[in-house]
């Protein structure tokens, strides 16, 4: 049963490494193509990145409870390739791109087809003994990081060919990962363990009303919301940052978050299998999102490019909060549920996604431009290190009372 579970394991490691290698491949020449489609500068074409993050995480919130669900009912092996191929299609779409109006339709596919996470992680929990599921969620950091190496790195050298490029090569991944799927992934939910579709329950309002019979998941809600807004002063901003501080180019971009990439692996892959289980989940939680506050102020205040660099680590260190506090939640529900949990928590996710980038980029735009009261790019790393305070307080309120 072991040597079973250690093995797809591998498989949805690998099913989500490719996908997010794809995605991160576009990322460094997301800046320059929305220049060119809209001839606005940097400045104002982070308003418009920011939109096409409001409208991709509008539809993850509005369909990955649906997803999560549809994975409870029919098992996660067909959710799991019906999107990965809808983002293979996606990416072609935004590479033919003629007006940013497709790119806005893209990201709204894209949005819809990238509610497999959900899927990715029902699935692990699947199969993982209860003790080890916070453990095995860093899998999915480990696939984060390591496609962040490759992703943007790739994407960043692609891109000097034309920022459509890229695109291309993503929906080619996103092929391959379909293909391997569909020969080698194998399902993880059994029979007995799926339970019948109900709309009530596929939505994210239902969802989370589904979800209240647990104290201790509505309690850390908070704190879900808070730390995935403040993620998003890197994920939204980084590029626009780094071009506009420190003037880097897309390859410049690219081999800074490869180097994020790495970090993340080495966390997410090893550091937590040795720290989480010495200072316990609560612990972990706790100092995870005390370190995210000190990278966050970090980077805020860096006035050199190898200060960008070198803040990474401590930046990515706050990552052991992440899998501690996705164990705690996992293990709170049965199987037959896990699928609905992570459609939840997947719906948490993408309201940050929609408050998140439209509130960074706007900070950025605002403190970047002719009308800002002091020119200050770091801002949206300020407002990230707020709201992982905020977090952290959520934490303690939670997981004390439950003590």
């Amino acid at each position: 049963m072991s040597g079973k579970r250690d093995a797809a394991l591998v498989f949805i490691v690998i099913t989500l490494l490719i996908d997010v290698t794809a995605l991160g491949i576009i990322i460094p020449v997301m800046p320059k193509l929305i220049m060119e489609l809209t001839g606005k500068p940097l400045s104002e074409a982070s308003l418009y990145g920011g939109w096409m993050m409001f409208a991709f995480s509008v539809m993850q919130f509005l369909f990955s409870p649906l997803i999560g669900s549809l994975s409870d009912r029919f098992g996660r092996r067909p959710v799991l390739l019906i999107s990965v191929f809808g983002f293979g299609l996606d990416y072609l779409l935004m590479a033919f791109a003629p007006t940013i109006g497709w790119l806005f339709a893209g990201r709204i596919i894209a949005g819809l087809a990238g509610a497999n996470i959900t899927t990715a992680m029902a699935y692990i929990a699947d199969v993982s003994p209860p003790e080890k599921r916070g453990q095995n969620f860093g899998l999915i950091g480990v696939a984060f990081g390591v496609g962040f190496i490759i992703g943007p790195v790739l994407g960043g050298l692609l891109g000097e060919f034309g920022p459509r490029v890229p695109f291309f090569a993503a929906a080619g991944l996103a092929m391959l990962n379909w293909l391997y799927g569909y020969f080698i992934i194998p399902e993880s939910l059994k029979p007995e363990n799926r339970r019948s579709f109900d709309w009530k329950r596929a939505n994210p309002v239902g969802t989370l009303l589904s979800l209240r019979r647990y104290p201790l998941i509505l309690g850390l809600m908070g704190c879900f919301l808070c730390v995935y807004l403040a993620a998003h002063a890197v994920q939204s901003t980084w590029s626009y940052f780094t071009m506009e501080k420190f003037h880097w180019d897309e390859s410049m971009v690219g081999y800074s978050l490869g180097v994020v990439g790495i970090v993340v692996a080495l966390v997410q892959g090893g550091l937590i299998r040795v720290v989480n289980p010495i200072l316990g989940p609560k612990r972990a939680v706790y100092a995870g999102l005390t370190i995210y506050v000190i990278g966050f102020l970090l980077f805020a205040f860096a006035t050199s490019s190898w200060m960008m660099y070198a803040f990474i680590v401590p930046y990515c260190l706050g990552g052991i909060a992440g899998p501690a506090l996705q164990g705690i939640l996992a293990n709170q529900v049965p199987a037959t549920e896990q699928g609905e949990l992570q459609g939840g928590l997947a719906g948490i996710m993408s309201i940050a996604a929609i408050i998140g980038p439209w509130i960074m980029t706007h900070l950025f735009s605002f403190f970047t431009g002719k009308s800002a009261p002091m020119y200050f790019p770091g801002a949206p790393f300020i407002m990230g290190a707020v709201l992982c305070l905020a977090s952290l307080a959520f934490a303690i309120r939670s997981l004390s009372a439950k003590a």
